[in-house]
């Protein structure tokens, strides 16, 4: 019996993060909005964005709008909505699409880059 539960414990430990961890639309806001996200996309490469609590985002040189759909944080740079889940742990943000880890981040406070 003490095998099968530690197999039972060992099971549930090693199972994806994400299974477990997606962020509820209120718990994204709360970490993301007012502060700033760096990181790096897999089919778009790195990026830092500050998320203005007025659904307003600001990039080095472009701008655009996020907002809370469904417990997704969806992003509009001018071309439609584009909608992610997000696992949020500590400072690390990790951007999920269809199942899958489409990227990474680290929540950096305020706007460190006056963007």
């Amino acid at each position: 019996m003490k095998s099968l539960y530690a197999a039972s414990l060992l099971a549930l430990t090693s199972m994806p993060a994400f299974a477990q961890t997606l962020a509820t639309g209120d718990q994204i806001t709360a970490a993301i909005g007012g502060n700033t996200v760096q990181g790096s996309m897999l089919a778009a490469g790195a990026y830092t964005e500050f998320y203005q609590t007025d659904g307003i985002i600001k990039g080095a040189d472009y701008t655009g709008t996020w907002t809370i759909k469904d417990d997704q944080m969806c992003f509009d740079y001018g071309e439609g909505a584009d909608c992610w889940s997000v696992r949020i742990e500590g400072e690390a943000v990790t951007w999920v699409k269809d199942g899958a880890d489409g990227g990474t981040g680290t929540i950096v406070a305020g706007n460190p880059n006056n963007f």
